[in-house]
């Protein structure tokens, strides 16, 4: 009795259990159908948007097509370029799009191109075909004062269109106008980086040029096989910041190209110029821009030696979980934090482009006033390798003797124009984060666009967390550092 009272009870405990079961899962489905409808909208929008944010090519209209159909509830569509060549139509096949129902839809979609709709209705093939229809809607890309024609979108459709078939269209076309507008700035803000680039390239300081030719020259007689050496030095940073290929580079390349800088300054200095790195082995494929940290060394070399006549430049790259931070940190004279918060980038890159938040960047710290001036990192040996093994950076060779006149750095400066610095001002210091890589700018004569540069495609490739942030005061020398993520998707040198 007591066995048939259990096997009792466990099946009713089955029985309630799928039972709670299905009721919870029911709850889960029973949507209405309207919720079922804006659902499945959305979605469908957002798979057509994949293929659109990257223009209007065939291969994208192709992808896009099936889901357009189903977003205007159509037979047929088609989509055109911006001079009525036809990309794609959907369905593939002659079952509806037969030859004589193309040439109409060709026809529609030329006319259009004047940024009017067009409505062909009745039999337009005059043939077999089940189409009633053809609406040529156009693709407004821009306000709508200023408006152009990014393509056209063509609907076939077996029933005559009414009004509301008419808005959806309408709306939809609307819709892929504004995946193509954003596709077209995505490709805008790319060719701004590669125009920086090059920017960058043709600004690389001529001072510099000049005296690392000028220190080689005066090699020759004295010490050529050290000029010999300095030769290919200067070969190989000029071929490496001129090449070709890529926006995005690793960091053991630019650690690299920063390496050939330092040994070309440091025989110019002699041993005015002392230079320690260290960088993490884990950092070292980290992706960043194309010549971003170059740049950030050679204003802390200007700054750091030219001001005072010699000093100590140290570039540290550590591994910090998702991200690699890099610092670059001179013992200079520094400068006054107001002016990066007034926006007054001159001091620092010789435009005012590179304002700032008052914002501290998590992992720079603001230096007291007054206080010591020294790295936030493990200080290493000059003779500690910068790549993690193989390529080490080289003391600082003997002082050596011009046989021409050295061109003179902007004293006081980061990359480029000479500020004068208040006399008197505060000796405050703070982390300062750059708010924005662009702006109007006041550009002195021979500046270039260093830090700005870097900044802005930063921001650009890796979002406006990642920008430069600079930490300075008088007599305490400047500290610019970078936040890059050891990975991001669609970035790869």
């Amino acid at each position: 009795m007591s066995s048939a009272l259990a096997i009792a009870l466990t099946v009713a405990a089955l029985v309630v259990g799928v039972a709670v079961l299905m009721l919870i899962r029911t709850r889960h489905r029973v949507t209405t159908p309207t919720e079922r409808a804006v659902h499945s909208t959305l979605h469908t929008a957002s798979l057509a948007a994949v293929s659109l944010r990257v223009g209007l090519t065939e291969e994208s209209a192709r992808d896009a097509l099936g889901h357009l159909r189903v977003l205007t509830a159509a037979d047929a569509v088609a989509l055109y370029d911006d001079t009525g060549r036809r990309l794609a139509h959907d369905p593939v096949g002659e079952e509806i799009w037969d030859a004589d129902l193309l040439r109409h839809a060709d026809e529609a979609a030329a006319a259009s191109l004047t940024d009017q709709r067009r409505v062909l209705e009745g039999d337009p093939c005059g043939l077999e075909t089940p189409v009633r229809a053809l609406v040529a809607q156009p693709l407004l890309l821009g306000t709508d004062d200023d408006a152009t024609i990014g393509g056209v979108l063509m609907v076939a459709t077996t029933r005559r269109p009414g009004p509301g078939t008419l808005g959806a269209i309408a709306e939809v076309a609307r819709y892929v106008s504004s995946q193509l507008e954003l596709a077209d700035l995505d490709a805008s803000r790319a060719r701004l980086d590669r125009a920086e680039v090059l920017a960058l390239r043709a600004q690389i300081s001529p001072h510099f040029i000049y005296n690392a030719l000028n220190t080689i020259a005066s090699f020759v007689r004295t010490d050529p096989a050290r000029a010999r050496e300095l030769i290919l030095d200067f070969a190989d940073f000029t071929r490496y910041s001129f090449r070709a290929a890529g926006e995005y580079t690793v960091l053991a390349d630019e650690l690299r190209n920063v390496d050939r800088y330092l040994t070309l300054e440091r025989a110019r200095f002699g041993p005015k110029l002392t230079v320690k790195v260290q960088a993490a082995p884990e950092v070292l494929n980290v992706v960043l821009p194309f010549l971003a940290l170059q740049p950030l060394v050679e204003n802390a070399v200007r700054h750091g030696v030219a001001a005072n006549g010699g000093g100590t430049i140290t570039v540290i790259a550590r591994d910090e979980g998702t991200d690699c931070v890099i610092t670059v940190e001179d013992d200079g004279v520094g400068m006054d934090p107001e002016l990066l918060r007034s926006g007054d980038i001159d001091a620092l890159d010789g435009r005012a482009d590179l304002r700032a938040d008052n914002v501290v960047s998590p992992g720079f710290e603001a230096r007291r006033p007054g206080a010591p001036h020294t790295s936030t990192g493990e200080e290493v040996p000059e003779s500690q390798g910068t790549h993690g093994g193989g390529s080490t950076a080289r003391r600082p060779e003997a002082p050596h003797t011009s046989t021409g006149e050295e061109v003179p750095e902007s004293q006081g400066t980061h990359g480029g124009g000479s500020t004068a610095r208040r006399p008197g001002a505060p000796r405050t210091s703070t982390g300062e984060r750059g708010e924005g890589a662009r702006g109007g700018g006041r550009e002195s004569q021979g500046a270039h666009v260093g830090l700005t540069n870097v900044d802005h495609r930063l921001r650009a490739a890796f979002g406006n967390d990642y920008g430069l942030v600079v930490d300075t005061g008088i007599g305490a020398g400047t500290k610019v550092g970078m936040r890059v993520p050891k990975f991001r998707a669609g970035i790869r040198a």
